[in-house]
């Protein structure tokens, strides 16, 4: 089974699709389970969870003060703001597991000596949106690390739904039966990765994005 574990619905501030065409998407793309993981926004899960046809993992993309984090298996919204630590301590509290999203990310990624002094549940490990060496950096830090991956297309519209995506088994019959096989072991992961052209046009929109913020990460 598929499962892309990092899409972002237009509760984002830069997604453009509702979260009903995301399942409809993903489903006839054969992907088996998604997680919409909107910035600092939880209200996509309740429109989609009892949808039927696949697996929605309840989660978020969490602007801590250093960079994002990934929620999986939240039960409500984290707030933005918060150091890394405590943005873990919230997702804890919140009966979920944080992910440390595109750690190489140079504008949004905390960084490998970030993702080290803290306890992350896991990282993601490929992210169709993330430069190739990015994404070899964040593989090969899982695995010095020996702790579960996730990936995700973190697609913005539905043209990248599925282009990254962890292998489950096909067992898993809920978002707990997901998680639960996450957090075995780590799983095959595999994405696409952003060119060097889409890279640098996708660099300058983002700088601009973070000075229209006042240099606030999204």
């Amino acid at each position: 089974m598929k499962a892309d574990l990092h899409i972002h619905s237009s509760f984002s501030n830069d997604g453009r699709t509702d979260p009903v065409t995301i399942v409809d998407v993903a489903v006839k793309r054969g992907i088996g389970c998604i997680a919409i993981t909107d910035h600092n926004s939880f209200e996509a899960y309740d429109l989609v969870k009892n949808d039927g046809r696949l697996i929605v993992v309840p989660g978020e993309e969490v602007s801590s003060k250093e960079g994002h984090i990934l929620a999986y298996g939240i039960d409500r919204q984290i707030p933005r703001g918060l150091s890394v630590r405590d943005t873990i301590d919230a997702i804890h509290d919140a009966g979920g597991f944080a992910f440390a999203a595109h750690p190489y990310r140079w504008w949004s990624g905390l960084g490998e000596k970030t993702v080290l002094e803290n306890p992350f549940d896991g990282i993601e490990a490929a992210n169709s949106r993330s430069y190739r060496k990015d994404n070899a950096g964040s593989a090969a830090l899982a695995a010095r690390v020996g702790c579960p991956v996730s990936a995700g297309s973190d697609a913005h519209t539905t043209r990248h739904i599925g282009y990254g995506y962890i292998v489950l088994s096909d067992g898993p019959t809920s978002w707990t039966d997901v998680i639960k096989e996450m957090m075995s072991g780590p799983l095959p992961a595999t994405s696409s990765s952003r060119h060097m052209k889409s890279t640098v046009r996708y660099g300058f929109k983002s700088i601009g994005l973070w000075m229209s913020r006042g240099f606030r990460k999204m």
